[in-house]
């Protein structure tokens, strides 16, 4: 079962990130491997979308391509209609650190600095004002208002996912990428974290892009995209943690 593309997209909602004909190739000659073959998928804008499939499938590679971590082979990646492949590594950088956010599995905060500085660390970066409010807001939402002042070794694993996940939101970024952002959490933790996400893009309006392999982890999303092989080969709106595992029993998961 392999489809080059997805089904086109039925949503009202305007698309925030479009691969057409991604493709990934590593390697060269007996040693080459297709990491991605012709992807072509959209992500609405405002909504949760989660990345599943089996190992090897491609999920990471298209992850790291959408958000301009690594570059295509061949094929285009346009976020907010800005295609990624015409700017320079430098123009790229700067790009990404004014429009897309970033939540990682193993947290990825500066251990010298506090919760606090942390989370304002990109506008910092951009020498840009962060209205005192805005950081409020997005630390009650979070509910970290007694650990602003600790650093990460401080706080326990939940706790520093929820900074990852306010440092990337600080921005209001066109979108942000989440990879695996529960695999190093209990799972009290990882559902604090998962409806975090889930606020950001009911209440907050941000597109959510998940990697994960957690079908309940999933079944917080939108929409799920399922791929193998380096394909697209289903998605599922309106998913339920019992017919995502269904559907990644059929790939052979």
């Amino acid at each position: 079962m392999s489809l080059a593309t997805s089904p086109p997209s039925t949503s009202v909602h305007p698309i925030a990130v479009r691969a057409e004909a991604a493709t990934k190739v590593y390697g060269r000659g007996r040693t080459e491997v297709t990491a991605l073959d012709g992807i072509h998928l959209e992500i609405a804008a405002g909504r949760f979308t989660a990345v599943m499939g089996p190992s090897g499938s491609g999920k990471s590679t298209l992850m790291h391509c959408l958000a301009g971590l690594d570059t295509l082979t061949s094929g285009q990646i346009l976020i907010a209609d800005r295609d990624l492949s015409d700017m320079s590594e430098r123009d790229l950088t700067l790009w990404r650190r004014d429009h897309v956010g970033f939540v990682f599995q193993s947290f990825n905060l500066v251990p010298t600095l506090t919760a606090e500085e942390n989370i304002t660390l990109p506008s910092r970066l951009a020498k840009r004002r962060l209205p005192p409010e805005r950081l409020e807001d997005l630390v009650r939402t979070v509910g970290l208002q007694d650990r602003l002042r600790h650093r990460p070794s401080e706080l326990s694993g939940g706790q520093q996912q929820r900074v990852a996940v306010a440092r990337a939101l600080v921005g209001r970024p066109s979108v942000v990428f989440a990879d695996e952002p529960t695999g190093n959490l209990d799972s009290r933790s990882g559902s604090e974290v998962l409806g975090l996400l889930r606020h950001a893009s009911d209440d907050l309006g941000q597109t959510i892009v998940m990697v994960t392999h957690d079908p309940g982890a999933a079944s917080h999303a939108d929409r799920v995209v399922f791929l193998a092989d380096g394909s697209v080969v289903d998605t599922m709106d309106d998913p339920t943690a019992v017919r995502v595992l269904e559907r990644m029993k059929a790939f052979g998961e």
